[in-house]
């Protein structure tokens, strides 16, 4: 089985209370469950984690050049602001794609620029947890056509 990491930034450990109007009312927890079901259907494995240290999500990174087959990556904040993650993820060979709960491009200026998405292979956001769900899906198809 291919096994993806799924990378998630700072905050996203207070979803479910951290305003809901935006975020919805699922934990992290929740998601992360959703996402090991669907990767079982799809025949992935996944890692999932959560920091909201800049230094450990740069660490997951590299090292997942060695373990990993994709990358799921919601950077929160650090998606506006980032060079070193947006560098780290440069390095590697494996698809990345870029996730958010909210659609970005409908909230403040600034979290229209994201330094992530100069390294992934594309961004899904706007849809809540689905978005994982379908950031799965494209990297399952990405790694089923071998590019």
């Amino acid at each position: 089985m291919q096994k993806i990491l799924i990378i998630n930034g700072p905050n996203l450990n207070m979803l479910g209370t951290r305003e809901p109007e935006i975020y919805g009312s699922e934990t992290l927890q929740d998601i992360e469950k959703k996402c090991k079901e669907y990767a079982v259907a799809v025949g992935l494995t996944i890692d999932f984690m959560q920091s909201n240290n800049e230094g450990d999500l740069i660490t997951a990174i590299q090292d997942s050049i060695k373990t990993h087959h994709g990358l799921l990556i919601n950077a929160g904040a650090y998606t506006h602001t980032s060079i070193a993650l947006m560098d780290a993820l440069l390095a590697l060979k494996i698809p990345v794609i870029e996730v958010h709960l909210s659609n970005i491009f409908r909230r403040e200026p600034f979290r229209h620029d994201s330094y992530i998405s100069k390294a992934a292979k594309g961004v899904i956001c706007g849809f809540g947890s689905d978005s994982y769900i379908l950031a799965l899906q494209a990297v399952a198809d990405i790694l089923k056509r071998g590019k």
